[in-house]
């Protein structure tokens, strides 16, 4: 399970972070050993077959350390959980493989280890205007959006859990929230 974010706290509660949010949450709540000592330019933990990433590289390559994981342990299946601006905040949704939409976090995975990995799309909404998209996603969610956010990133997270031993239809049943 990958969780794309920009490392440090300047970053921390930025939009664009919600896959970083997502991988907090489920170490907060479930115990996973640090494996972060070898050099996968990311924070690693592990929990028998499941592998937590957040990737240190910054969004634009995150490819690198998902590959450099995917490769050391030979993992088949791998669950991105990623901001969505084209989904309104709170709203969730799951697929398998596509194309990145310009979000360079997937675009970087997709360079790396191609575009068949399954999804979690975290909603965060969009701004009014197209050139402001970089700075909206590099700032915090506003207080209103914050409570409908915690439940999302928390339904995320639980999602991705299951999506370990469940198949996508499950999940997508399950967890699948529509916003508008």
């Amino acid at each position: 399970i990958v969780g794309l974010g920009n490392p440090g706290t300047k970053y921390a509660k930025n939009r664009h972070n919600a896959g970083f949010m997502a991988v907090d949450f489920i170490l907060s709540t479930h115990s996973f050993t640090d494996e972060s000592k070898k050099d996968f330019k990311g924070e690693l933990y592990k929990s028998k077959n499941i592998y937590l990433l957040k990737p240190n590289t910054y969004m634009n390559l995150s490819g690198e350390s998902v590959e450099v994981v995917k490769n050391y342990y030979k993992i088949d299946n791998v669950i991105v959980i990623h901001d969505e601006i084209e989904l309104s905040p709170g709203a969730l949704r799951f697929k398998k493989g596509g194309g990145h939409a310009g979000h360079n976090g997937l675009r970087s995975i997709d360079s790396k280890i191609g575009s068949d990995y399954f999804r979690v799309r975290v909603g965060i909404g969009k701004p009014e205007h197209k050139t402001q998209v970089a700075d909206y996603c590099l700032n915090d969610f506003s207080k209103a959006e914050s409570e409908t956010m915690k439940e999302s990133i928390a339904n995320a997270a639980n999602a991705a859990l299951e999506l370990t031993g469940s198949n996508l239809a499950d999940i997508q049943s399950k967890y699948t929230v529509n916003k508008k």
